[in-house]
C-alpha cells in the first residue's frame, strides 16, 4: 500500500467530514491529476470507496435518527439502478468495438463537477431555509402529487447515468433534487434519504466498473485506511471551521477542475 494514497484518503476524508461534500467530487480528480490514474479506474475505484464509506452514515441515520424515507429511496432507485446498469453495458459495448471511453468519462466527470460546484453554492442556503421538524406527510397534495413520483424516478435515472460515468453527483446533486421534489421533508430526512439512495447506486455502478476491470483494490484499501479516521476527525472539528468561507472556496475549486476536464 502506498503511503501517498493513505494520506490522500485521510485528506479527502477530513474534507468530507468538515464540509459534507461527497468524496467523489474530491477523490476522483485527485486520483487523476495527482496520481495519474486513468479516469475510468479513478471512477470505478471511487464508486466502491463511496459505497463502503457511506454505509456507516446510513446505519446512523436509519438506526439512531430514523431519518431515511425508504419510499423515496425506492422511487429514486427505480430510475437510478437500471440506468446505472444500462450505462455500464454501453461502456462495455463501446470497449468491445474498440471505441475509446476515456473522453466520455472525462467529459462526464467535468460536467458533474461543475454541477456539484453550483449545487454547493445553493445547497447551504436551501438547507437553512428548509430547517424544520420531521413531517409525516412527504408526498404533496393536488396536481404536483401526480407528477412527484414519476419526477423522482426520472431524477434517479439522471443520477444513475451521471454517477456511473463520473462517480460524482450522488451527494450534492441528490440532496438538491430531494429538496425540490419533497419540500415537506425535514432537513435531516433529506440528508439520510440521499445517503441511503447513494449506497445501492454507487455499489451497482462500482461492481459494474469492477466487471470492466476499472477497480484498483490496492488503491481502494489504501484510501479506506486513510479516509475513515479522516472522516471521523473532520466531523468533530467541522463546527469550529466557518462553513460560509470554506464551502465557496471548495465550490470554486471544483468548478475550475470541472472546466479543466470539459475543456481538455
Amino acid at each position: 500500500m502506498d503511503f501517498g494514497y493513505i494520506a490522500s484518503g485521510f485528506a479527502v476524508g477530513l474534507l468530507v467530514g468538515i464540509t459534507g461534500v461527497g468524496g467523489g467530487s474530491l477523490m476522483t480528480p485527485l486520483l487523476v491529476f495527482l496520481f495519474g490514474f486513468k479516469p475510468a479506474v479513478a471512477v470505478g475505484t471511487d464508486l466502491l470507496f463511496a459505497a463502503i464509506t457511506k454505509t456507516g452514515g446510513v446505519w446512523v441515520h436509519h438506526g439512531t435518527h430514523k431519518s431515511v424515507d425508504w419510499k423515496v429511496v425506492s422511487w429514486l432507485s427505480m430510475g437510478s439502478l437500471p440506468f446505472a446498469v444500462g450505462t455500464i453495458y454501453v461502456i462495455k459495448h463501446l470497449m468491445s468495438i474498440g471505441k475509446e471511453t476515456t473522453g466520455l468519462i472525462t467529459y462526464s466527470l467535468g460536467i458533474a463537477l461543475i454541477l456539484t460546484a453550483c449545487a454547493l453554492l445553493i445547497r447551504s442556503v436551501l438547507m437553512r431555509q428548509h430547517t424544520r421538524e420531521i413531517e409525516d406527510v412527504v408526498v404533496s397534495t393536488g396536481r404536483f402529487k401526480e407528477m412527484q413520483i414519476p419526477a423522482t424516478i426520472l431524477t434517479g435515472a439522471i443520477l444513475g447515468v451521471l454517477v456511473t460515468l463520473s462517480s460524482v453527483g450522488a451527494g450534492a446533486l441528490g440532496t438538491i433534487a430531494i429538496l425540490f421534489l419533497f419540500p415537506k421533508m425535514s432537513t435531516l430526512k433529506v440528508v439520510g434519504t440521499d445517503l441511503a439512495h447513494a449506497i445501492p447506486l454507487t455499489a451497482v455502478a462500482g461492481i459494474g466498473h469492477w466487471s470492466l476491470g476499472h477497480v484498483d483494490f490496492t488503491l481502494l484499501g489504501s484510501l479506506l485506511i486513510g479516509s475513515l479516521p479522516g472522516i471521523w476527525i473532520g466531523s468533530h472539528i467541522s463546527a469550529r471551521i466557518p462553513e460560509k468561507v470554506l464551502r465557496p472556496v471548495l465550490a470554486t475549486l471544483l468548478l475550475i477542475i470541472g472546466l479543466k476536464f470539459v475543456l481538455a
